[in-house]
């Protein structure tokens, strides 16, 4: 299979019109490059469910907060293209930030409102409406008939199905299951931030969640004394926790369960995210 690489709106329209044009369903997965196996599975995915699959990179500067990590955030392009042509992608748009953004500050936001004010919201303010702004301005581009969105970045998951229910855009949001090394931790491109004394002790970020799942499925009472419980985990553990919530899985307040777990903690300079989705059985 050949992968096709455009740079420019014109060309990515032009080339989604003509597969469009000859019956195919569309997908788009958006990343941000420094593709690993996540991403990877992310366009396996795609591939099952539509018949012309688009990936795009590009490093979203509306996403990062100020002394954030968009200016060593990694770029490996001519790495991600080969990958994508293993896991059966059809095109890759990789635009400058012109083609996205107009030069000065944007004029036009896409907020979110409710679901983006707690966690990652909470912690990084503005990031959201970056993401959103962004990921609404490539369905405009692409009008994919699927987009394919990992499960590890739990909340962002759940904003862009708020996004497109709301504003009743034609595409179905598919989730995917986290990709996880062998022993736990999330793949994430930042993961290469942590030095060797950081990798080992980062899996203990997954397995605090699985305590509180364990916890929560013996009967525990979701709130306040279990998620302090776990912060103190990371904490004893090396880690700098910025939360640790227990939520419903459409992120409200949590019941009887079933429940999802989120936590967002730093190792060092590295800033760590990871969910674990919790059933009441």
């Amino acid at each position: 299979m050949s992968l096709r690489t455009v740079n420019s709106v014109l060309a990515l329209r032009a080339a989604v019109a003509a597969a469009r044009a000859g019956g195919a369903r569309i997908a788009l997965v958006p990343t941000m490059g420094n593709l690993h196996a996540g991403h990877l599975r992310l366009v396996e995915t795609a591939r099952q469910h539509a018949d012309f699959v688009v990936a795009s990179v590009f490093v979203n500067p509306l996403q990062f907060g100020p002394n954030e990590d968009f200016d060593r955030y990694p770029r490996t392009l001519a790495a991600d293209t080969e990958a994508l042509v293993g896991a059966g992608c059809d095109l890759l748009f990789a635009p400058p930030v012109e083609a996205m953004i107009p030069p000065g500050a944007p004029t036009t936001r896409v907020t979110v409102p409710q679901v983006t004010e707690t966690l990652e919201g909470a912690q990084r303010p503005g990031h959201f409406d970056g993401v959103t702004t962004i990921v609404s301005i490539l369905f405009h581009q692409v009008q994919p008939d699927v987009a394919c969105f990992g499960q590890k970045d739990y909340q962002q998951l759940a904003v862009v199905r708020r996004m497109v229910g709301d504003l009743h855009l034609p595409v179905d949001i598919i989730a995917v299951p986290t990709e996880r090394a062998a022993d736990g931790l999330a793949l994430s491109s930042r993961n290469q931030y942590l030095d060797e004394h950081a990798r080992r002790v980062a899996p203990q970020l997954f397995q605090t969640l699985q305590a509180l799942g364990e916890a929560l499925r013996a009967g525990a009472t979701p709130g306040a004394a279990l998620e302090d419980g776990a912060m103190a985990r990371l904490r004893a553990a090396g880690f700098e926790p910025e939360y640790v919530a227990i939520r419903a899985p459409d992120l409200s307040d949590p019941t009887n369960g079933p429940w999802v777990v989120l936590a967002a903690a730093r190792l060092g300079g590295t800033r760590l995210i990871d969910n674990l989705l919790i059933s009441n059985t």
